[in-house]
């Protein structure tokens, strides 16, 4: 970038900055001027002695009594306080007449949050409705005001419990359990709420809240897509028996025409009573495959029959929980990086939310998992030397050492006195390796650079707790499977010199030529980015593309139905 291009930069994100400055200023100003012309203009018998009682609440209970509103626990009791005081104590949603129309569009929104993989329940839609029927049902709205007291503060709690959810996430990422109470780390929840009511602007706060990435909303009009399949109950089963292929003629190419049709991958205008396996119906079977990460090659075998035959509710379910890891992604996440979907044993360079390139990945075995977490790609090593992890030597190849004495030798490992910076080598003849045991190893094990190392001629470095990274292989065989769990946890790249030349293009001389001389030289060479590229590692089981196509992949953590039975276990409405 040239000294004018940089200055142009620099003076474009000062004056963005001064015109967000000036904008929050003007803000804060509109909602506060309408904040206070509201409350004063919101005076009125019913609001005085609602805000009496709900200040007598909130003033004369524990923080324990505070939790519970009608016997229904209210998870964000911890900021309703705070919340009521900012308002003088001024109910939220009642007026002289009763609920506001805001409190309706709320609890039309909460009727609906099924559609976003939720459940209504949780923010006690229920007790709500029956308390505003009771009220309805007095003479008038004066007769009972802590019952609109309560109705407020169960409201109240409904719309921040929602938008915490909706934003952010109902289950901790962490410990995989509910949260309780309301986390408003992501987003300031409350402002959102003095917001909303005093724009009345309910409804589109709240679906403003969702995650606004593409893949969301995608996923979002799958799980209606599935849900309205699965309530008109098509979803033809498939019966056993020989494979079918193009030329086929099976009564059981119906059924198939049939399903392929409901699930959109054969066009509605091709007939259905045809029992010929035709081209049009290949095409179709390949797109169905290649959605669902079985091998695409256009027969219906044992493997597609048994995915065809997985219910519509399996599916629905797998929609869910993948939209739930949706929320969990900041909103301030990068978008363009290099990702990688373990469940789908793949990677792609993302910019601007479009893969510009993708490649194969092997992953953790199930034993070994890679773990779930992002980071930013720093630098690269061309020729890596391998430092062996101690558990790695005791589980897999101190067992190979036992039983090749030149094992070491011929993998051109060579033994350390420790992990210090400073440790000597030592011959490996000199260690009574038989005498070792697990949790007694304390040498270091470094594999020479070469064709013969572990983590090939390239690895990719993002500083992390887990010691995971990016890197080559000798193993190019394993790329040739479908199902690619083999690693320890780190993730094997199946283009290396590709992701290098794209992660260094900003550099001239970093050509693919370049990479591969430094290569055939065996220099071991480290290589500084010129700027950090974010690296997020993802386990999405189903997503939807760019033509909003959604697509499923195998749980092969089988993490999936364990979240599912916490999205859908206890409610939150106690």
């Amino acid at each position: 970038m040239s000294s004018c291009q940089a200055a142009y930069c620099s003076m474009g994100v000062f004056s963005r900055c001064l015109m967000l400055k000036r904008a929050s200023i003007t803000v804060i100003i509109i909602v506060s001027s309408a904040f206070f012309s509201w409350a004063v203009a919101a005076e009125s018998p019913v609001t005085t002695m609602v805000a009496r009682h709900l200040k007598e609440r909130i003033e004369n209970s524990s923080v324990n009594e505070l939790k519970y509103c009608r016997q229904k626990f209210l998870g964000a009791s911890s900021i309703v306080p705070p919340f009521y005081e900012e308002r003088d104590f001024r109910p939220a949603w009642i007026e002289e007449t009763g609920i506001s129309f805001q409190a309706e569009d709320l609890i039309r929104v909460i009727r609906a949050a099924y559609l976003e993989g939720l459940y209504p329940g949780d923010y006690h839609t229920a007790t709500v409705e029956e308390l505003i029927r009771n009220m309805k049902e007095g003479v008038s709205p004066h007769d009972d005001p802590e019952l609109l007291a309560d109705i407020d503060m169960l409201l109240t709690n409904a719309f921040l419990m929602y938008a915490s959810h909706i934003s952010s996430g109902l289950i901790d990422s962490d410990t995989m359990c509910r949260r309780k109470m309301i986390d408003h780390r992501h987003t300031d929840v409350v402002r959102h709420l003095h917001v909303a009511l005093v724009a009345k602007s309910v409804e589109s706060t709240l679906e403003s809240l969702r995650p606004p990435h593409r893949v969301y909303h995608g996923l979002r009009a799958a799980l209606k897509q599935y849900r309205d399949i699965e309530s008109r109950g098509e979803w033809p089963a498939m019966p056993p028996g020989l494979k079918m292929r193009s030329g086929t003629i099976d009564d059981r190419v119906r059924l198939l025409r049939r399903h392929l049709i409901v699930t959109g991958d054969l066009p509605s205008q091709h007939s259905i009573d045809s029992d010929l396996f035709d081209d049009n119906l290949r095409r179709a079977v390949r797109r169905y495959q290649r959605r669902h990460g079985l091998t695409v090659d256009g027969v219906v075998g044992p493997d597609t029959v048994a995915c065809i035959n997985v219910p519509v509710s399996e599916w629905i379910r797998k929609i869910v929980v993948n939209l739930e890891r949706l929320r969990w992604i900041p909103r301030e996440a990068a978008w363009s990086s290099i990702m990688i979907n373990i469940a789908d044993f793949q990677l792609d360079a993302v910019e601007d939310e479009r893969s510009v390139f993708t490649m194969k990945v092997v992953v953790g075995s199930n034993y070994r998992k890679t773990p779930l977490f992002s980071g930013m790609m720093s630098y690269l090593v061309i020729n890596p030397y391998w430092y062996i992890p101690t558990k790695l030597v005791e589980k897999d190849i101190y067992p190979m050492i036992k039983k090749k004495r030149n094992f070491l030798t011929v993998q051109k490992i060579r033994v350390f006195k420790h992990w210090g910076w400073d440790a000597p080598e030592i011959d490996p003849a000199t260690v009574d390796w038989s005498r070792l045991e697990r949790g007694t190893f304390y040498y270091k094990l470094r594999q020479d650079p070469g064709p013969q190392n572990s983590l090939g001629r390239i690895k990719f470095v993002f500083p992390n707790k887990y010691a995971v990274y990016l890197h080559d292989t000798p193993h190019k065989e394993l790329f040739a499977m479908n199902s690619r769990g083999f690693s320890a946890g780190c993730i094997r790249i199946e283009k290396p010199i590709e992701l290098a030349a794209y992660v260094l293009r900003e550099y001239e001389e970093w050509t693919p030529a370049a990479i591969r001389n430094v290569i055939v030289s065996g220099e071991r060479r480290v290589i500084h980015l010129p700027r950090k590229i974010p690296v997020n590692l993802l386990y999405r089981t189903a997503w939807t593309d760019f033509d909003d196509v959604v697509h499923f992949r195998h749980d092969i953590y089988e993490r999936d139905d364990s979240l599912y039975s916490v999205l859908c276990g206890e409610s939150l409405d106690w």
